[in-house]
């Protein structure tokens, strides 16, 4: 077995290409978890812990055979990407078979999320991390000069890295989903396997055959099914038909992992879930006029946009930031585009860049579990949106909470406080059971609404009332705190407790 030269700008290329397809991998970690966890903070902080440590003792080892003759080092380094395919061919299935149990075993979501990503991704950054070392071996030993090769060899893996973050979040993901770009990935490292085992003189039937050996899990991974029906440049997005009688279908819009909305065909003004019949019916309670101006933070899948036309109520504008979100929701939720005007953009830029308008009524509805829009609960934009409003206008807030934390809730209302005359906390009119998710809408103005509870379809007849002064005053006290642009860590505020 003898080795052939390994030129320097083979060795760099080689160097990039291997670090930029460990990057889209990284990047593709964080959205094969959100249909299980969601996408918050929490996700990607375990993405980028897990995946940093896997390259960490990739490299390592990967310092370990580089002290092998030449040919070994380069046979082994091409069975390590081999074993970086399999593993990263492998995450489609391992990540459905793994996601519950670990999750349901785990009280804490930080922890279950942690333990989650560590089983699923950190032998493919592992395995993936391991042919830099080798490489850069090689090349300060075979170049004329070391200093300049080894200085190539560092910036080719960052450069790669640039590049393959960049390809994954801008057009790998979004064109291509995330299967069929791991698939991307794991060619990639089985081209650079077969190179690594040319360079190293390995026989090329034991090449062949090694390839051959993995090449079901490959075949297998490709062949799962995805959990998203369509994934976009944000979310993973599904629709589920909940239809009793075909002939009056009802839809339910899955986003990444939660419930996010659900709509009847032939029932437009009828509201399916608890917070959207509280801010559909506490927007009409509060308007001063039938044909009320409304501007709404989140489309999902418009079903309170929806029933504000049908209504015929003034100006419908949508901030939805997903372009992906508003064409289901127009495909198989039965909104209308040209009965609002839908901005593209995220909600706060749209209200900063738009000072010349003045909402009746500012829903926000971005607010879904632990996945918090950190800048949509801040004072500094609650002033904002009180800057659009028009005198009587009123701010209404979907939060979701736990009975015994109320830390999101108090602080939100805590900051609303500093900005609004009048902040009301609203909830489903019962008793909550010990540790239960609760659904609140906060609602903020210059007046109080004019009822302290009512009753409306949700889709079952709900109750549903305004917790008193004193138990929000007490709650605000006890939980609460202000949250800025500088500081509001919504995201351990809300951390569940089951």
């Amino acid at each position: 077995m003898s080795n052939r030269h390994a030129p320097l700008p083979l060795l760099v290329v080689a160097q990039a290409v291997i670090s930029a397809a460990s990057l889209v991998v990284e990047i593709v970690a964080g959205r094969m978890l959100a249909p299980h966890v969601g996408m918050s903070l929490y996700t990607w902080t375990a993405v980028i812990a897990v995946v940093l440590a896997g390259f960490s003792a990739g490299h390592w080892w990967g310092g370990r055979l580089a002290e092998k003759p030449t040919a070994q080092s380069l046979n082994w380094t091409g069975g390590a990407l081999i074993a970086a395919a399999v593993t990263t061919s492998g995450t489609v299935l391992l990540l459905p078979m793994f996601a519950n149990p670990v999750l349901s075993a785990s009280p804490d979501p930080v922890w279950g999320t942690t333990a989650l990503t560590l089983l699923v991704f950190f032998l493919p950054s592992f395995f993936a991390g391991t042919p830099a070392p080798v490489l850069a071996k090689i090349a300060v030993t075979t170049a004329e000069r070391t200093g300049p090769a080894l200085g190539a060899m560092f910036a080719a893996g960052a450069i790669g890295a640039i590049a393959g973050t960049l390809l994954a979040g801008f057009l790998f993901i979004s064109w291509l989903g995330s299967t069929l770009t791991l698939f991307v990935v794991t060619v990639i490292y089985f081209a650079c396997a077969a190179l690594f085992f040319w360079l190293g003189g390995l026989p090329w039937s034991r090449a062949s055959l090694t390839g051959l050996l993995v090449l079901p899990v490959t075949l297998m991974a490709l062949a799962s099914p995805s959990p998203c029906d369509r994934e976009s440049r944000y979310f993973c997005l599904r629709v589920d038909d909940l239809s009793a009688d075909p002939s009056q279908p009802v839809h339910l819009m899955v986003i990444d992992h939660l419930a996010h909305g659900i709509s009847a065909r032939d029932l437009p003004e009828v509201q399916f879930t608890k917070h959207t019949a509280m801010l559909d019916h506490l927007a009409q309670l509060r308007s001063q006029r039938a044909d009320f101006a409304s501007f709404h933070i989140g489309g999902g899948n418009y079903a309170i946009p929806r029933a504000f036309a049908f209504r015929e109520t003034g100006p419908i504008t949508v901030a939805e930031i997903d372009p992906a979100v508003t064409e289901m929701a127009e495909a198989s939720f039965w909104f209308d585009p040209a009965t609002a005007t839908v901005l593209h953009e995220d909600g706060r830029r749209a209200l900063l860049t738009r000072p010349e308008t003045a909402y009746d009524i500012v829903i926000g509805d971005a607010f879904t579990d632990v996945v918090v829009p950190v800048h949509l609960v801040t004072r500094e934009f609650f002033q904002l949106v009180a800057d659009r409003l028009t005198p009587d206008g009123s701010f209404l807030m979907n939060v979701i909470d736990y009975e015994d934390r109320l830390g999101a809730v108090a602080s939100i209302t805590a900051t609303m406080q500093t900005v609004f005359p009048v902040v009301e906390v609203w909830t489903e009119f019962s008793q909550p059971v010990p540790g239960q998710r609760m659904v609140f809408v906060v609602v903020a103005g210059a007046s109080r609404t004019g009822v302290d509870e009512f009753s409306v379809p949700a889709p079952d007849l709900t109750r549903f009332g305004a917790l008193a002064d004193a138990q929000v005053m007490q709650m605000v006290a006890a939980h609460g705190q202000v949250l800025t642009d500088d500081y509001a860590p919504i995201d351990r505020l809300i951390g569940r407790s089951d």
